[in-house]
């Protein structure tokens, strides 16, 4: 697990002062991505970014699970979820 990590404030902070666009500027477009990303996955629609990364809505079947506390058995209703994948480009700049 990588021991650094970048928050929203300061992925904004950077990527304006790469571009050298406004930090609002930014802040809204990254606020546009993330609101298109979340309407796509509620509306089923899978969204690529050929060589960086591909988001989807994924179905879950419903399922048998245990109460960790008591051991019981009880039924986990069918569900989504999301899958979020690396591209090549992303993985190549993990090495």
């Amino acid at each position: 697990m990588a021991d650094k990590s970048l928050n929203k404030t300061e992925l904004v902070a950077k990527i304006a002062s790469e571009s050298n666009q406004s930090q609002a500027t930014v802040g809204g477009v990254l606020d546009s991505l993330f609101a298109v990303l979340a309407d796509s996955v509620s509306n089923d629609v899978k969204v690529t970014i050929p060589g960086w990364l591909a988001v989807e809505r994924t179905s879950r079947a419903a399922r048998t699970g245990r109460n960790p506390q008591t051991g019981a058995e009880i039924q986990i209703p069918a569900g989504h979820s999301v899958k979020v994948s690396a591209g090549s480009k992303l993985k190549a700049a993990a090495k």
